[in-house]
């Protein structure tokens, strides 16, 4: 699959909006300008990503080519497609000289957390996965030691054959030169180009892994709904090194002391943020709360005046548990999506009946009910780009509604069905109705943590004893 994103270095004038207060170029400013009058004409700049859409025209820009500093045309397309949300697709051509030059830029917000996949290359038809790759992501190959540093390549939507493929090519750049100045540096690098060529066949299994911090990029899993078990998909919070690369400013610390725990419990704390949806001030609610027959949890809802849109996130009050908790459901009644469900950032969901898992970190923290989750979880396998729309094959989009129907027919108590929470932070909870009797349906089991799993919580590396002795001591 060819490149949708060529990897010519950009012209100033395709300097995006959210990058332009880090100079100002020539031919920026006409972007705004752009941007600015379809505002004021009350349309939206953003519209839905469609093949069959005749208004989704190009606005044009004269703009200076940085080839032969004559003027060409610069062509912008705000457009918005899943997962990726809203992009900038712009593309350039000069009459005079010929030069060209397409890239998307990532128009919408950074998640709230990082992404990294790690995928185990083990044949052709994992070449051929679709890959949507940031300007801020590193890609890395542990078996050859190479790496693609962030901020290098521009974003692109490609294969994992066409990121080697631009690695090859960024390589085979300046070999005449080097040749003719350091012919033992050009036959090393020849050499790795070799290697490099080599993975294309995929004569040995390797490891690919796409980090990306901003929570932006994605890799196809052709198995879609059901679990990919040759890709892990894992979210983490940035660091403070991750976050200023990005451009986002660390929180200033809270230094006024709060007087006791009763005080928050009886006050519902307000900050100010912005709309994740229109980037509108808004307000953020914030509450602790007690859960019956459970612990203790900081409730955070968000609601815009602007646009209408409500999001809420639960975090957990309490410490981690010293063991995990598996929680299975058996859905029998239609009365049973009305129970309430706690599920925490660490706690993973499976459906056996339907051959699918969710991985913790997914939909983050929620409060809700049962029926609310089953309905963000048919919400998320919707949204899958790489499953519905332009990108999809017939067999795999019928696979995948015919899940969808099966999901439905179990929000709407059609179904019988094992609904399974594991959280190995035992900071989970499903209501148990009959409370304080057991629940014929609902079976809570504790068990032990391995070693991967305390790792992934980062309780291997914790030390809550003695620490202070051997500080003191260390002076």
């Amino acid at each position: 699959m060819a490149d949708q994103a060529a990897p010519q270095p950009p012209p100033p004038h395709v300097t995006p909006p959210a990058s332009r207060d880090r100079g100002r170029r020539r031919g920026g400013s006409g972007i705004m300008s752009a941007l600015g009058a379809v505002e004021a004409a009350g349309g939206s700049l953003f519209r839905p990503l469609s093949a069959e859409d005749g208004e989704q025209r190009p606005a044009e820009i004269e703009s200076l080519c940085m080839s032969c500093f004559r003027n060409g045309v610069t062509r912008l397309l705000l457009t918005r497609i899943p997962f990726f949300k809203e992009i900038i697709v712009s593309s350039f051509a000069c009459d005079s000289c010929s030069w060209s030059n397409t890239e998307i830029h990532s128009a919408g917000r950074i998640q709230e957390q990082g992404v990294r996949y790690t995928l185990a290359v083990a044949s052709r038809q994992d070449m051929n996965r679709e890959v949507v790759k940031t300007d801020c992501a590193t890609t890395r190959i542990p078996e050859l030691d190479f790496e693609i540093p962030a901020f290098t390549q521009k974003g692109v939507l490609t294969t994992i054959e066409g990121i080697i493929d631009r690695a090859v090519v960024g390589l085979e750049q300046d070999q005449p030169l080097r040749r003719a100045t350091d012919q033992e540096v050009a036959s090393k690098i020849d050499e790795f180009i070799g290697k490099l060529k080599q993975l294309k066949e995929v004569h040995s299994p390797f490891t690919f892994i796409l980090d990306d911090p901003s929570g932006n990029s994605f890799v196809e899993n052709p198995h879609a709904p059901q679990k990919d078990d040759a890709l892990v998909v894992t979210r983490y919070r940035r660091t403070p090194q991750q976050a200023a690369a990005l451009g986002l400013e660390g929180e200033e610390p809270d230094e006024k002391p709060v007087d006791s725990a009763e005080d928050l419990r009886n006050e519902v704390l307000q900050f100010n943020t912005n709309c994740p949806e229109c980037n509108a001030p808004a307000d953020t609610n914030m509450k602790l709360v007690q859960i019956p027959h459970f612990k203790e949890v900081i409730i955070m809802a968000t609601n815009c005046d602007a646009c209408g849109h409500r999001t809420n996130e639960v975090k957990s009050g309490g410490a981690i548990e010293p063991h995990g908790t598996r929680i299975t459901l058996r859905i029998t009644d239609p009365s049973d999506m009305t129970r309430d469900i706690l599920k925490s950032e660490t706690c993973s969901v499976e459906i056996p009946e339907l051959e699918f898992e969710l991985g913790m970190g997914a939909l983050g923290g929620k409060f809700t009910t049962l029926e609310g989750l089953l309905k963000d979880i048919r919400e998320l396998v919707e949204r899958n780009p790489f499953t519905l729309g332009d990108s999809s094959v017939p067999s795999r989009t019928g696979k995948l509604q015919e899940f969808i129907g099966k999901l439905q027919e179990i929000i709407e108590g059609k179904t019988e069905a094992h609904f399974i929470m594991d959280d190995p932070a035992g900071n989970s909870y499903l209501q148990n109705v009959y409370a304080p009797e057991e629940d014929p349906e609902l079976k809570v089991e504790r068990y032990q943590r391995t070693f991967e799993q305390n790792e992934d919580l980062g309780l291997n590396d914790m030390k809550t004893e003695g620490y202070e002795s051997e500080g003191a001591a260390g002076r």
